[in-house]
């Protein structure tokens, strides 16, 4: 791979950087998912969402050619890049070599530690996820001792939405998001603006982490025990998934959720995410 015409300053247009995964001979790689992103005026529009300001600490998880890590680079932020590719991570040791407010490391995202690099100080995620890992990444990232203040992320946009849900619509993601995080949809990404264009529209949500999880870790548990029980049969009714699922008389499940005032005969996807707050604080998991 031949690098040494790789500018450092200035910046490229969609052309420019279609041209660059072309000269370098870069192909995306279908087991990473890997779809990069050419397009400047998304790029901005991301770092605009992110919200970031000089001397603020970002992770950016698969930065590709570095398209977004220009970006947040020239913003003044401290960035820690995290690349699995080992040509891509070289290209970028070359093409960004001259910003000393960069560190790129070779790592599978889902396994990344960063709590050293951040020195337990506040921190954000700003990234173009991998269709394939994105959420497991995601959640990797909000479980950690020391999560990120905001989550700034592209991902499919049916996941976005998903993210987003309230009821009538809730699913065990969003359950999970909004426990900890309250999220907000940005905008959609249409496919022609990625090398090769993905047969979906991506959209990039915004969560920012809430002061306090809702629930605490126990009861977050008993909350994705049952909720987890639920959603696998969600066509029926709460009382009998959850009946089902536990092996419970549904008698015993219907008191316990007339006790809390909820209707037996709902469906999973129509419980509120306070609702379900609930049914994991009462304990019927």
């Amino acid at each position: 791979m031949i690098l040494n015409d790789a500018p450092v300053n200035g910046q490229r247009t969609r052309e420019d950087w279609r041209g660059v995964l072309r000269s370098r001979g870069i192909r995306p790689e279908k087991s990473m998912g890997q779809n990069f992103l050419t397009d400047p005026e998304v790029v901005s529009a991301i770092v605009d969402a992110a919200r970031i300001e000089a001397g603020a600490q970002v992770v950016e998880v698969g930065p590709g050619m570095g398209i977004l890590t220009r970006d947040l680079l020239q913003s003044g932020a401290r960035v820690l890049a995290v690349e699995l590719d080992r040509d891509l991570a070289r290209f970028l040791r070359y093409d960004l070599r001259e910003a000393d407010n960069l560190t790129l490391v070779e790592a599978d995202a889902r396994y990344v530690d960063i709590h050293e690099w951040s020195e337990g100080q506040p921190w954000h995620l700003v990234a173009n996820l991998p269709y394939s890992t994105g959420t497991v990444i995601l959640r990797h990232f909000l479980g950690m001792a020391s999560p990120p203040d905001s989550s700034t992320v592209m991902v499919q946009r049916e996941v976005a939405e998903r993210m987003a849900a309230s009821a009538p619509d809730m699913s065990l993601l969003a359950l999970a998001i909004q426990i900890l995080t309250e999220p907000e949809l940005m905008f959609v990404v249409p496919p022609e603006v990625f090398d090769p264009p993905p047969k979906v529209d991506s959209a990039v949500i915004r969560l920012v982490r809430r002061p306090r999880a809702l629930l605490n870790m126990e009861d977050q548990e008993r909350l994705f025990t049952i909720a987890s029980i639920a959603f696998q049969q969600k066509r029926k009714t709460l009382a009998n998934s959850i009946a089902n699922g536990t092996k419970r008389p549904k008698a015993e499940i219907e008191q316990a959720l007339d006790v809390l005032g909820l209707d037996s005969g709902i469906r999973p996807q129509a419980v509120s995410l306070d609702d379900w707050c609930r049914i994991a604080q009462a304990g019927l998991a």
